[in-house]
């Protein structure tokens, strides 16, 4: 195959652009799904070919031009990009536009922010071309095998993208892990909070394995054990059980357990930052996913960390008398700080629904979630009976399933984040999770004395609790209280 191979007839009704190992994957998986033709395409064509030798199987029509890619698609074009977020992104998106026609389909299977996919599908749509934000979670192993998928975009374009999306898609007791989020940015929208939560949920069970590794001194081949059985019970999921392959994994140069060699420092992406500053700009609080993406952040910073190596810490370490017992609490905590995290990112999506006109199906996410993504669990099916029962659920944690979980979880939880404090371990998931919790359910909060705070620096007023409307002391003046 050389550069510029003419394509003799409109082959394929589906396309890959972008061939790196996301794109190839994904591009295997839907050309090994029956009624599947796919084209692909790569701004490099050494790596189109490469793709094509190594898997004759998969008949994929090559193309080393977008006027060679577009001709090989069946009408309506479709088309799946997989290209690095941002410029790229763009760049691929004017390309496709310019040899695509209206009722065409673009998809973006990338890690975009939502507001780029807003503003690209309202830019497309101008073209009378469909543009599709679609979350892809999974990973390498997803994309090729199945995974979960967050479309969004037009009505239209899911009639031609449903049945494809549905034949790749990572099933889940008999349903298909896919479906149509909402219309424009609601696709990605999901998929950067599903991260967020991933976020938080990876950041409990490391705290965790902290907790137990401090106050036990159990190796992490022990501690791997713990997790096993763990991945038997209420805290099934893809998470638990990679946690204890980790944990298992000695290194091969030195024979140390892998973990003991790995620098802790922890890398991101962005889509834990954006779910944070998103949450914030729709007053949503989402302590325990904001802690966990600190978490990261401050494990990056060895300087600082080194510049506090000599700060003071507890006097005396408290003893875990009881370690079956510990380790039993520690289990619990980490089951309701994860209910929390799932709540909160419930609690995010609803709210950027109705600030952004989507309507999105809380129970069908969930279910979509149930397999093939990285925060796969057990509990999943709870969220998605909570959302059948309730579908307006104001809140995830009241749910009965939830509450009563919580309520048998509670003295432990406390027991932990208060060890966790004595011992000058940090658990900073665990202890926001808490305090959301007591938050949440207490009958009166200290924002009383930050209103009046406010309205005595900057007169931004305040509602009283015993008559309607809203008033101001003057505090500079005889403090008398008019209505504002």
């Amino acid at each position: 195959m050389n550069e510029g191979a003419g394509v003799s007839e409109a082959a394929a009704n589906i396309g890959v652009v972008g061939l790196a190992v996301m794109g190839a994957n994904l591009s295997r998986n839907l050309a090994s799904r029956e009624g599947n033709t796919v084209a692909v395409f790569n701004r490099s064509p050494q790596r189109t070919e490469a793709l094509v030798a190594a898997h004759p199987e998969a008949q994929f029509v090559p193309a080393f031009t977008y006027e060679e890619f577009a001709a090989s698609l069946q009408k309506p074009r479709t088309a799946v990009i997989m290209v690095q977020a941002g410029a790229a992104t763009d760049a691929t998106i004017d390309a496709l536009v310019d040899v695509f026609e209206p009722g065409d389909i673009i998809v973006d299977g990338g890690n975009a922010y939502f507001p780029d996919t807003i503003r690209r599908e309202r830019a497309v749509r101008a073209t009378g071309i469909n543009f599709v934000g679609a979350g892809i979670s999974g990973g390498e192993e997803g994309a090729l095998n199945g995974p979960s998928i967050m479309p969004g975009g037009s009505d239209e374009a899911w009639q031609t993208l449903g049945p494809i999306l549905r034949s790749i898609a990572a099933v889940a007791e008999g349903e298909p892990c896919v479906t149509h989020v909402g219309h424009d940015g609601a696709g990605h929208f999901v998929k950067m909070v599903h991260n967020g939560i991933e976020y938080a949920d990876m950041q409990l069970i490391a705290e965790a394995y902290d907790l137990i590794r401090r106050g036990t001194g159990k190796s992490p081949a022990e501690i791997a054990d713990i997790f096993a059985e763990w991945n038997d019970g209420e805290l099934e999921s893809y998470l638990i059980e990679i946690t204890a392959e980790v944990l298992r994994q000695n290194d091969a140069a030195t024979g140390k357990p892998l973990v003991d060699v790995i620098l802790d420092q922890a890398g991101a992406k962005g889509t834990g930052a954006w779910t944070v500053q998103t949450a914030l700009a729709l007053g949503v609080p989402v302590s325990g996913i904001a802690e966990a993406t600190f978490a990261r952040s401050l494990s990056s910073h060895p300087e600082q960390r080194a510049a506090a190596s000599s700060l003071p810490g507890p006097s005396e370490q408290p003893a875990v008398a009881d370690e079956a017992a510990f380790i039993e609490d520690v289990r619990q905590a980490l089951y309701a700080s994860k209910i929390v995290a799932y709540s909160q990112g419930f609690d995010e999506i609803r709210a950027g629904a109705a600030e952004y006109g989507w309507t999105i199906d809380l129970g069908a996410i969930s279910r979509i979630w149930r397999a093939g993504c990285i925060i796969r669990a057990q509990f999943l099916n709870r969220i998605a009976d909570a959302y059948a029962a309730e579908s307006d659920l104001a809140l995830l944690m009241s749910a009965p399933y939830f509450a009563e979980a919580l309520a048998k979880s509670q003295e432990a939880w406390r027991r932990v984040v208060v060890h966790a404090t004595g011992a000058g371990i940090p658990a900073p998931a665990f202890s926001s999770s808490l305090a959301y919790y007591d938050g949440l359910r207490a009958e009166r909060l200290p924002a009383a004395l930050v209103q009046g705070q406010r309205d005595f620096f900057g007169a931004h007023t305040y509602r009283r609790t015993d008559r309607p409307g809203s008033f101001h002391t003057l505090w500079s003046g005889d403090r008398s209280e008019i209505s504002a």
